[in-house]
């Protein structure tokens, strides 16, 4: 006899091709890189510092006086700093570990013809056009346009590269051809 029908329980299904099963089992993401620029890890400490020294002080006093205005059920300011608390500690966490483990890239290469982390990188796409990207960190990309993930397919492609290289990427819309025309760092 079935653990299952002794118990009451029905025998979990198997999800045939094509169809899907709600559950809250996510993949872990892909850990990302540990090298950060020294201005990149600057903006971290100080989101740290503004969400621990500032907004988790003044969302616990919003909090504390939303408490004591009696029923926390009906009232939305309660709920509303609560759910802002979490997100809060939950980036701060983030913040901790990630500054904990990284790597700050402040010395220029060796080689500054090749193309290391840190890089400002120039590239002619097949139509003539010149496109400039920096490699920088994951937890730098949004700072400033041009700013890549050093993660990201085309950096991946260009690490290590020399200035002239013709590089090959896979990306969504098929493969693209670039040529490095410069490799420049910026001033440390």
């Amino acid at each position: 006899m079935s653990h299952f029908r002794d118990h009451g329980l029905s025998r979990p299904t198997q999800a045939t091709p094509g169809e899907s099963h709600m559950s809250r089992y996510r993949p872990p993401s892909p850990a990302s890189s540990q090298y950060i620029t020294p201005q990149g890890a600057e903006l971290l400490r100080q989101e740290l510092e503004q969400l621990w020294r500032v907004e988790r002080p003044e969302v616990t006093r919003a909090v504390t006086e939303a408490a004591a205005q009696g029923d926390r059920s009906e009232n939305a300011e309660y709920t509303y700093g609560k759910r802002r608390l979490r997100e809060i500690d939950r980036r701060v966490r983030y913040l901790r570990k990630r500054l904990d483990g990284m790597v700050i890239v402040d010395q220029p290469p060796s080689d500054p013809r090749r193309v290391y982390f840190g890089a400002w990188v120039t590239l002619e796409t097949e139509a003539g056009e010149a496109v400039r990207y920096r490699i920088v960190g994951p937890d730098e990309i949004d700072r400033e346009p041009g700013f890549i993930s050093m993660d990201s397919p085309l950096a991946r492609v260009l690490l290590g590269r020399r200035l002239d290289d013709e590089v090959r990427v896979e990306l969504p819309g098929g493969t693209r051809r670039f040529i490095i025309v410069e490799v420049a760092y910026p001033p440390r």
